[in-house]
């Protein structure tokens, strides 16, 4: 293991013509070790800085999941974009039951900061993203923070659309697979915003993609998001119809596709990562 400006590199492999690694750093925001991975093309530290897509994953993940079945690296490394791969969560926090439910807790973060206890002194998952994390990876590894996205499956899909309508000046291009659209109208989302945020249902809508197009948050760029009519968690928990319909009230620009026969594994996100990641480089001016 090599250390260098606070980050433990743990593991570091060729790829594509560039590199895959892996690192550990001591977060002040979520209080202990923190994870993630990049992915830093051929053409990073050559011509300059490289752009880079912040991707997020969904549920039970890790770093490592969307970098090792993803299938983005040959795009990746073609079109010049680093990529950067977040924890799901805050690990070994101590917190009662954060590993006794698969949709909570460890691996289940939402991306958000926790404000209720047990979970608020560590599950901040939100500022990390958002604060924290960039400005570490970004000034370490020479990466152009003036050509920042976003993209997420799932849960991470979630994160994504929410943290990007936030910040929509931050996070210059957004995409999405199967996300979690409204989740304070669906199972996996109640559970968790009453878990992190409480009862108040107003508290919630900062974190819901749905609610922040009703409040007036947009984006200057399409957003692009794909899901699987085979997805079998289209109906109970991804409900994409209701984000297709806030968009349009708002005069959000979305490119929303649904395939028929695709289902919510990585397969799918295989099958169409390419062009998310040709959506990014148009937005941010790579490739």
């Amino acid at each position: 293991m090599t250390q260098t400006t606070g980050l433990t590199l743990l593991e570091e492999h060729k790829a594509h013509g560039g590199r895959v690694m892996f690192y550990e750093h001591p977060s002040s925001v979520l209080g202990l070790p923190a994870r993630f991975g990049v992915f830093l093309p051929p053409s990073a530290g050559n011509a300059g800085k490289v752009p880079v897509v912040y991707a997020l994953a969904g549920l039970t993940c890790t770093q490592e999941t969307f970098l090792i079945k993803s299938g983005a690296l040959a795009e990746a490394a073609r079109l010049g974009i680093a990529l950067v791969t977040p924890d799901t969560s805050v690990r070994g926090a101590g917190v009662e039951g954060e590993a006794t439910d698969w949709d909570l807790g460890t691996g289940a973060g939402f991306y958000l900061d926790a404000t209720q206890q047990p979970w608020v002194g560590h599950y901040r998952m939100g500022s990390y993203i958002a604060q924290e994390l960039p400005l570490l990876v970004e000034s370490a590894l020479l990466l152009d923070g003036t050509r920042r996205g976003i993209m997420g499956h799932s849960m991470g899909g979630h994160g994504a659309l929410v943290h990007g309508l936030q910040a929509p000046l931050f996070w210059k291009s957004v995409s999405a697979f199967a996300p979690i659209v409204h989740p304070s109208a669906v199972p996996w989302g109640k559970k968790a915003f009453t878990a992190y945020l409480g009862t108040d249902n107003a508290a919630w809508r900062a974190h819901d993609a749905v609610c922040l197009l009703e409040d007036g948050y947009t984006h200057p760029a399409s957003i692009l998001v794909d899901t699987g009519l085979a997805d079998q968690f289209l109906q109970r928990e991804l409900q994409p119809w209701h984000l297709v319909d806030a968009a349009k009230k708002a005069g959000q620009a979305l490119i929303c596709r649904e395939h028929e026969g695709y289902d919510h594994s990585y397969w799918f996100v295989q099958s169409f990562v390419a062009d998310h990641l040709r959506h990014h480089a148009s937005v941010l001016g790579a490739g």
